[in-house]
């Protein structure tokens, strides 16, 4: 399920910010981001991770930044002092003028120590680490909480209009056979008009119970009737049911087709496609449900 969570934490020494997004999958895939020297830490990040989340593309983004106190002097002179020196042998071997320019001399490799690649201790700054992960987890959540309700909301209508037009198509069953047996007889009178041919009662009665038969929908409604229910129950639970709901949609969508090729009648066919469509915005929803 998409969603967005961010949390920051500041000490006296460590500054620590936190992205969380999430973006729908089928499974759970987690992608981490971090400076290299928390990489050790990404396996415990994913635990906290998989904690919370069980379905979607999750990355998480950690910037940690560190200050640098007034004792800390990342001018290395040791170096300067070499590089000063060195150049100044050069320039009287040559017979050069030297005066050295500082802001050049700050830019030569090692005198200046970039503090944000000084090793620090992962481990003894993963609590604070794993507190703002936390935070940002359950600002995730929320995210997910209120966009989830939006989704129930949607799922709930579609089904309702299924729900609806089930008990149309349950009302218009028993039409089927009657329908043919009218279209049936007609036909038998037409050829009876024309040709000699004779036609018992028992074969009449033998073709319209194949058709019957042939034409019975009452188990498929029965079934799509059984997986509504379901349906909400799954909605209600607590627990993510993404997976058990996308399933159920295939059930209900394969009960509706046999449906409509079943009782080829023009009014079940109508409520067949206004069926179908109402799944298809079911599946769709689910593709983004964990």
């Amino acid at each position: 399920m998409t969603g967005f969570g961010e949390a920051r934490r500041q000490t006296e020494n460590l500054s620590v910010s936190v992205e969380v997004r999430t973006v729908n999958n089928r499974y759970l895939k987690v992608a981490i981001r971090c400076p290299d020297a928390y990489a050790t830490l990404e396996g415990e990040i994913e635990k906290i991770v998989r904690e919370k989340i069980s379905r979607g593309t999750v990355t998480v983004g950690i910037r940690v930044e560190h200050a640098i106190s007034s004792q800390e002097n990342p001018l290395n002179e040791t170096v300067l002092e070499n590089y000063v020196s060195r150049l100044k042998s050069f320039a009287d071997r040559l017979n050069l003028s030297h005066e050295p320019d500082l802001n050049v001399l700050v830019t030569l490799p090692g005198v200046v120590t970039d503090d944000s690649r000084r090793a620090h201790d992962a481990d003894a700054e993963w609590p604070i680490i794993q507190d703002v992960i936390r935070q940002g987890l359950e600002k995730l959540q929320k995210f997910r909480q209120d966009e989830g309700q939006a989704m129930q909301n949607e799922l709930q209508l579609n089904g309702r209009i299924i729900e609806a037009q089930l008990v149309q198509v349950t009302d218009m069953a028993p039409q089927v056979v009657s329908e043919y047996r009218s279209k049936l007889l007609e036909r038998v009178r037409q050829v009876l008009t024309e040709s000699a041919v004779n036609v018992t009662e028992s074969d009449m009665i033998r073709e319209v119970s194949i058709h019957a038969d042939r034409t019975d929908i009452n188990e498929e409604i029965k079934r799509l009737r059984c997986h509504l229910e379901q349906f909400q129950t799954f909605i209600d639970e607590k627990e993510p049911t993404g997976r058990k709901l996308d399933f159920l949609s295939q059930e209900m969508f394969r009960e509706v087709n046999t449906i409509g090729s079943k009782a080829n009648n023009v009014p079940i066919a109508h409520c067949v496609v206004e069926m179908k469509a109402a799944v298809e915005k079911i599946r769709e929803i689910l593709q983004n449900v964990e």
